[in-house]
């Protein structure tokens, strides 16, 4: 009697052991996994830049190892914010108090204080935000009420930020953004009327327009934090309404739901975060606001593990890196 076909699942990873490739399975074959590894003092390297409590603080860690942020320099301004990157610079755009369109550079392989690259074309805070190694977008935010405003920039020059279309709908607190090297991901939402929302959507980033609907979060929220690499994203915490400690993720290259990753080591919001292409980092968070450093190995499902502290205690900021999912 013959055994019934072996039906593989979608996002399925192997490791190849005739190519010596990692390998995900996309509905109808295996593809490889395209990485991005630089090697910037010792590995790739994660900036974080800025929150509450008007904080101007950028700190930075190498990925890679476990252990302490230590200084990078200062932002223009104390604000919160949110951030995207290419391989050599990280951007941070907006912020909150007073409500800001200022965005801020730096070369993430030199430690130093933050330039002015422009402005976005409506002062807001709370925005998504992701990039791949040319563009870099900030998506919706309050000021104070919300809106559905994509804006983009090209990393490589400075100047003002320009329109790239429309969210699905008007809202905030989405936090992070997620990328690969041809798509950005937003996931959750605070709007009018759905204070938790679970909407994932998403654009191309080559052609301007509007966000097309991905799928949903595993439990709707606002304020989680996302991070990727080219093929998986997810999001971490968020309020749901109370704080929650929920990791979820989807295959960036398909449409459909978020499932179940692991979980934070604690329940918390507003997140930073940065990315290789292994490792998943969400730093700080509140309430209360903590220091706190955690890390997951994105292929893998599990549950977050130490990886060291802040410099300082902080919410509500952006981080970057150059080693992200929107890089390949």
């Amino acid at each position: 009697m013959s055994k019934p076909p072996v039906v593989i699942p979608l996002g399925a990873m192997r490791f190849n052991s005739d190519s010596q490739k990692l390998e995900y399975f996309n509905g109808d074959v295996w593809m490889q996994v395209h990485t991005f590894s630089p090697d910037l003092n010792g590995g790739a390297r994660g900036v974080f830049g800025g929150g509450t409590a008007n904080v101007n603080t950028i700190d930075y860690i190498t990925i890679s190892t476990a252990g302490n942020a230590a200084d990078f320099g200062d932002l223009t301004s104390a604000r919160t914010n949110s951030s995207c990157s290419s391989n050599t610079r990280g951007c941070w755009a907006g912020g909150y108090s007073p409500t800001r369109d200022i965005i801020d550079y730096v070369t993430i392989s030199q430690t130093g204080n933050a330039i002015d690259f422009g402005n976005l074309t409506v002062a807001r805070f709370a925005t998504s935000s992701n990039s791949n190694q040319t563009r870099g977008t900030w998506a919706g935010g309050s000021n104070p009420g919300h809106n559905d405003v994509i804006d983009y920039i090209t990393i490589a020059s400075t100047g003002n930020a320009v329109d790239f279309g429309n969210l699905l709908n008007a809202g905030a607190n989405s936090r992070g953004g997620a990328a690969s090297p041809t798509r950005g991901v937003y996931m959750g939402q605070h709007r009018s009327g759905d204070p938790n929302s679970d909407i994932i959507q998403y654009i191309t980033f080559a052609t301007l327009g509007n966000a097309t609907d991905f799928g949903n979060l595993s439990v709707g929220r606002h304020n989680p934090y996302s991070i990727s690499n080219s093929t998986r994203a997810l999001a971490g915490g968020g309020n749901a309404p109370g704080q929650s400690d929920i990791i979820d993720y989807v295959e960036i290259a398909t449409t459909g739901n978020a499932l179940d990753f692991g979980n934070l080591l604690a329940a918390k919001r507003s997140h930073g975060g940065c990315a290789s292409s292994t490792r998943g980092v969400f730093a700080g968070g509140g309430d209360p606001t903590v220091n706190t450093i955690q890390y997951v190995t994105i292929a893998t499902q599990g549950d977050a593990v130490d990886f060291g502290d802040l410099t300082q205690s902080r919410e509500s900021f952006g981080g970057v890196s150059n080693a992200h999912g929107g890089l390949g």
